[in-house]
């Protein structure tokens, strides 16, 4: 039988909220006031992120470089990068989130019964106005915020920052993430039992493999790593 759970670890963005507003909304938006033609998508956005990102660095500096770098490939001036980055800066309201569907009856769950903390790679600044817009910062005993206070998910590390503040080890904790690659992957690498929220239809055969696919947080609400004889 496996050890049972002690801490419960959450990702974040996607699997505890999103945007009431699309990056692609609010790109539109500042495309139109700058009066060009949009030369890049949210989703170029967020793939290529991390081509202009240090760790550490403010999620302001990271996209006014990204959204500068993308203006110079298609032929304008860096300004008008700058000016589109500004203007998505103000538009996107990083408290304006919601619940994904049975995240905090999920939160309510395991917070009576668990050490809870949450590993999510984004920038402080951004993931604690997050936290006040959904009225939760109190779940949470710990956050670790991966390029900022380890390195980026999947590396094991912000895991076990998060457990050591716990005082729970790994092979006691389980992690729950809506991503393959950094959620399920970085928890697998650092010990933990592995909970996939996949956003849409998950892959039949997910490489890496989680412990546990759930079809939504109000599966995680019931607790999937509890065995048979540990339910009541």
């Amino acid at each position: 039988m496996s050890d049972p759970v002690d801490a419960v670890l959450f990702d974040l963005d996607d699997t505890i909220c999103t945007y009431r507003r699309s990056a692609d909304d609010i790109l539109e938006i500042a495309f139109e006031r700058v009066g060009v033609d949009a030369f890049f998508d949210a989703e170029e956005y967020v793939s290529r992120l991390d081509e202009f990102a240090e760790s550490g660095d403010d999620i302001r500096d990271v996209r006014r470089a990204s959204f500068v770098g993308f203006a110079e490939e298609a032929g304008h001036d860096r300004a008008v990068g700058q000016e589109i980055a500004d203007i998505y800066t103000d538009e996107r309201d990083q408290s304006n989130v919601r619940f994904l569907a049975g995240a905090r009856e999920a939160l309510d769950a395991v917070a009576d019964e668990y050490r809870v903390g949450m590993v999510t790679d984004g920038d402080p600044w951004m993931q604690s106005q997050k936290l006040a817009g959904l009225g939760i910062e109190d779940y949470f005993e710990v956050v670790v915020h991966g390029g900022h206070d380890a390195p980026y998910k999947p590396n094991a590390e912000p895991f076990h920052v998060a457990l050591d503040e716990l005082g729970v080890g790994p092979e006691r904790a389980v992690h729950v993430g809506n991503s393959l690659e950094s959620d399920v992957r970085g928890a697998l690498a650092a010990g933990l039992r592995a909970v996939w929220t996949p956003l849409g239809e998950p892959d039949p055969v997910p490489d890496p493999r989680p412990h546990y696919v759930v079809d939504s947080m109000h599966e995680v609400a019931r607790e999937p790593w509890r065995t048979d004889d540990q339910r009541e």
